[in-house]
């Protein structure tokens, strides 16, 4: 069985920053030590007080296979994953053909066994007529239900009340939602194509999509799940009012109701559109100053949960049309633990907050069994970074097939160096190794 031994690094871990060094063997941390360094092993990675943090877990991608893979593959953007320090990620239903039967979801996973270099797993995707489809989810397996509560991709959407009751009151796991609401979204549409025409100004963007349509569907969801008991995950947390919803004042594993912030709510801002534009067209809208600060505080004081990316590649020329036209969504996973690190420098948050936000909640959340933490016995889901290695987004380091991304030009202070998937070093110094597929992720859930 391979062995591999990481000397010297500055441990991430359950809150603490320490020195030590850590020996794999196969697929799991057999050790975790001061001073490893007469352990015998196949591969001795010096670290030189860089820093080891447990793999990143992104619970909300959109990889587009099938159906949809001139934007991306499933092997293309697990490689910008794995580059990027995510050695783990769970992927949306808005593929093509949708997926609402376990027959087109167990499909997803072959392909992932075949192509992923990262960990996966799969939502199940709700319609209004799938209610018995769903309940037949093994949910030690599959790591969700998927709902569409005001965002029309095609026929995800679920606006038929009894449809949701049945969710929410049957589903034994976890729900996620994309929350905004869709007559309020419709309502705002016509009337700025009212004054506008085709031509609507990107900056009108969130207005359309505005706070109160996020608002108005999340406290619904809300309402839902308290009704039931449901467990529910709110994805892509938008605004400063939606904040209200969520509870800091329990441990996240007691938590029924939970809620994530993405990179680029924390990142942008309505100002941004000016110079950006349909980049950083997304759904839930990228709003106001006041917003992102209040975002990036629900993330500091647990009112949100998880960070993630909602990664969403499109081709360059689908993102030049006109507002409408124009597909929402952007390429993160490669940029986000650099983009979190990159606010440690800044001061506005410790790298024990990162890992927790981005490595051990998701774990939590989700009951991933053997993952998002450095454990012994744990699979080995490290990655190593380098606090003081500048380098620079560009279409030429990019690896998501779309070949671009709203963070071009930004330069970066932190880069992974290292990322290894379940023991097997898939990146090292700029260069994949391909060998090695990731796994499926497991759930410890009765």
């Amino acid at each position: 069985m391979k062995t591999t031994l990481i000397l010297h690094a500055n441990i991430v871990n359950e809150g603490k920053v320490f020195q030590g060094d850590v020996l794999i063997k196969g697929q799991h941390i057999e050790t975790i030590g001061k001073d490893l360094s007469s352990v015998k092993a196949d591969t001795v990675i010096n670290a030189n007080g860089r820093y080891l943090l447990p793999g990143a877990i992104d619970d909300q991608v959109h990889f587009r296979e099938p159906g949809l893979t001139h934007k991306a593959t499933i092997f293309t953007e697990s490689r910008a994953a794995v580059a990027g320090g995510v050695t783990s990620f769970m992927e949306m239903p808005n593929t093509n053909p949708p997926v609402f039967t376990q027959a087109l979801l167990e499909d997803k996973y072959q392909i992932a066994a075949r192509t992923s270099l990262a960990n996966y797993s799969f939502f199940l995707g709700a319609g209004n007529d799938n209610l018995e489809e769903v309940m037949k989810t093994d949910i030690r397996r599959v790591c969700g239900l998927k709902i569409f509560m005001g965002s029309s991709t095609g026929n995800l959407l679920v606006d038929d009340i009894t449809a949701l009751e049945g969710f929410f009151s049957r589903f034994p796991s976890i729900i996620a939602t994309h929350c905004e609401d869709e007559a309020t979204i419709r309502k705002n549409s016509a009337d700025y194509k009212a004054q506008y025409g085709e031509e609507i100004p990107i900056e009108c963007h969130p207005l359309i999509r505005s706070a109160e349509a996020c608002y108005k569907s999340s406290s619904a969801a809300v309402a839902l799940a308290k009704k039931h008991g449901t467990r529910l995950h709110i994805l892509h947390i938008s605004t400063a009012r939606e904040l209200e919803l969520f509870d800091n004042t329990i441990p996240l594993e007691q938590k029924k109701i939970t809620a994530e912030a993405c990179i680029h709510h924390l990142w942008f801002n309505e100002t941004d559109y000016k110079t950006l534009g349909t980049r950083i067209k997304w759904n839930p809208a990228v709003k106001t100053r006041h917003d992102q600060q209040a975002v990036f505080q629900g993330v500091l004081d647990d009112h949100l949960d998880v960070i993630a990316t909602d990664h969403a590649p499109h081709t360059w020329e689908e993102k030049q049309n006109t507002y409408f036209k124009a597909p929402s969504g952007g390429p993160l996973v490669q940029h986000s633990l650099v983009a979190m690190l990159e606010f440690c420098r800044q001061g506005r948050i410790t790298i024990e907050k990162v890992v927790q936000k981005m490595s051990h909640n998701p774990a939590i959340l989700f009951q991933i069994e053997k993952r998002g933490f450095i454990r012994e016995g744990y699979f080995a889901d490290l990655v190593l970074v380098d606090l003081d290695k500048p380098w620079t987004v560009s279409k030429e380091n990019i690896r998501s097939k779309c070949g671009w991304s709203p963070l071009e030009g930004v330069t970066f202070q932190a880069a992974v160096t290292h990322t290894f998937v379940s023991g097997h070093l898939a990146y090292a110094d700029g260069t994949l190794d391909e060998s090695t597929m990731g796994q499926r992720l497991l759930f410890d859930r009765k």
